[in-house]
């Protein structure tokens, strides 16, 4: 990576603004089944009619660092010429002993450079540092690529909240998905 990370102190960064936008074609189509002996869920990747886009002007709040109740957060990032090309927040819970990721963006013109990954690795280390059980984080199940990432930095599905964003998030296709990834015994 031929650029270097560095801590966003919070006099400096705290309330910027994390352009989170992107363009998908797909969704993971998740539904709920209710019957006299439980529930089946079922999260199958399906195409949209037409793309859909996401920008953080479409939100009532967008994505900032050093948000108020994120207690204990920390930031790294890649400056260039005093703006943001890529950031990781991360907070911990220490209720149950784990780190939580709460921003993760690259700029575009950084993506596929291994950004990304190393951000990735940061929260991992931090993990691996303060013994936390877990690195957790959220995505909407429309953000495809944003999953497959998670999934190949080693994050593995654990959860998700039908109306976290709007009560009707499953017709919208924006259902919050919670990943986690989990240090082997040998490394907490």
């Amino acid at each position: 990576m031929e650029h270097q990370l560095i801590l966003l102190s919070k006099e400096q960064w705290e309330g910027a603004t994390i352009p989170i936008a992107y363009t998908t074609e797909e969704y993971y189509d998740i539904t709920v089944e209710r019957s006299e002996d439980g529930f089946t869920m079922n999260m199958k990747k399906k195409r949209f009619a037409q793309p859909v886009t996401h920008t953080p002007e479409e939100y009532d709040f967008p994505d900032r660092l050093y948000e108020k109740h994120w207690e204990k957060a920390c930031a790294w990032g890649i400056v260039r010429d005093g703006g943001l090309l890529a950031a990781i927040e991360t907070a911990p819970e220490e209720w149950s002993n784990r780190l939580r990721v709460t921003e993760l963006w690259v700029d575009e013109s950084l993506r596929g450079r291994g950004v990304g990954h190393a951000l990735m690795e940061l929260a991992k280390d931090r993990a691996r540092q303060e013994k936390r059980r877990a690195v957790m984080l959220e995505t909407q199940s429309c953000n495809v690529n944003a999953i497959g990432f998670y999934l190949h930095e080693g994050f593995t599905l654990i959860g998700f909240d039908a109306c976290c964003y709007r009560n009707n998030d499953l017709e919208r296709k924006e259902v919050r998905v919670e990943l986690g990834w989990f240090p082997p015994a040998g490394e907490r």
